[in-house]
C-alpha cells in the first residue's frame, strides 16, 4: 500500500519518438552522438512504490529496457493508446508472468483494449496452446481513476492528432506522452504538479504531437514545479537543447530517475 509521504519513484525507459534514436539508416549529428541521452528508446516509464511496479506503456524495446533497468516485476500495465511504438513489447512480460504466477491486469480505453486483443489475439484465445503466452487481465478504463495497491492513476484525456491519447496523473505527478492538445478540463487537473511529463517532439509542427515551444507554453501556464519533454525525435540534441530551456525544464532521457513523495 502507498502513504502519504512515501517515496515514489519514476524511471524513464524510453524517451524517444516511433522510430527511436539513433534512427535506423541516418547519420546526422544527434543519431552519430556519442552523448547516451541522445540515445532514445521507444517512450515508456516505469513508477515504483511500496515494492509494486507500474508500468505505462511496453513498447517495441521493452526487453532491453526491463533488462537494464533491473526490473524484478510488473503489478500492472497501463496502456496511454494503441499506436505500435506504445504496445509491441507486450508478449516480453511473459518471464514476470512466470516468476508471479499469475496474469498481470492491464489498463486502457475500450478502443485500446480492442487493438491489443486483436494484435494479439493469440494471447487471449482459449484454446489449447505448446508454448507460453502472456497471462494478462484487461481492465477498460472508464474516465473514473484507477486505484493500484495503494496509489489512485487518474486517467487525463488528451488529443493525439485526430486520434485520442491519455496521460496519467499520480500523486503530485503526470505524466503525459503522444498529445497534440490538452483539452482544457484536462488541464484543470494539472496545476502546480511537483513532477509534469510533456510531448516535445521537435521545434517543427507535427499533426499529431506537440512542439518544445508548444510545451513550455504549457509549463508556463500549469506551473509545475519542474518539467520534462519526452517523446523526442533526432532534431534535438539534448545538452544543445537544455542549454536554452529554463531551470525547472529538462529533457528526458533514457535511465532517468526521478523520486517524489506520494502526496494528495
Amino acid at each position: 500500500m502507498a502513504f502519504l509521504g512515501e517515496v515514489l519513484t519514476l524511471t524513464v525507459l524510453g524517451s524517444g519518438t516511433s522510430v527511436g534514436v539513433p534512427t535506423i539508416g541516418c547519420h546526422c549529428e544527434v543519431c552519430a552522438s556519442p552523448d547516451p541521452r541522445d540515445k532514445r528508446l521507444r517512450p515508456s516509464v516505469l513508477i515504483r512504490y511500496g515494492g509494486r511496479s507500474v508500468l505505462i506503456d511496453v513498447g517495441p524495446d521493452f526487453r532491453q529496457q526491463a533488462l537494464r533497468a533491473r526490473i524484478d516485476r510488473i503489478d500492472a500495465i497501463l496502456f496511454t493508446h494503441a499506436h505500435a511504438d506504445h504496445i509491441m513489447g507486450l508478449d516480453d512480460v511473459r518471464p514476470f508472468n512466470f516468476h508471479q504466477k499469475e496474469p498481470i491486469p492491464i489498463y486502457g480505453s475500450e478502443e485500446t483494449l480492442a487493438v491489443i486483443q486483436r494484435v494479439f489475439k493469440y494471447v487471449f484465445d482459449d484454446g489449447m496452446t505448446e508454448s507460453s503466452r502472456p497471462k494478462l487481465a484487461p481492465r477498460v478504463i472508464d474516465g473514473a481513476p484507477i486505484h493500484l495497491f495503494g496509489l489512485d492513476f487518474t486517467p487525463i484525456p488528451l488529443r493525439h492528432g485526430k486520434g485520442n491519447s491519455l496521460g496519467f496523473l499520480f500523486g503530485r505527478a503526470a505524466y503525459l506522452t503522444d498529445h497534440s492538445e490538452i483539452p482544457e478540463s484536462s488541464k484543470e487537473k494539472l496545476h502546480s504538479l511537483d513532477c509534469l511529463f510533456l510531448d516535445a517532439l521537435r521545434h517543427k509542427p507535427h499533426p499529431t504531437h506537440t512542439t518544445v515551444q508548444r510545451a513550455l507554453d504549457h509549463v508556463a501556464e500549469l506551473r509545475p514545479k519542474r518539467a520534462y519533454l519526452t517523446h523526442i525525435c533526432h532534431d534535438l540534441s539534448h545538452q544543445r537543447e537544455e542549454e536554452t530551456l529554463p531551470p525547472h525544464v529538462r529533457l528526458a532521457y533514457d535511465g532517468l530517475e526521478i523520486a517524489m513523495e506520494i502526496g494528495p
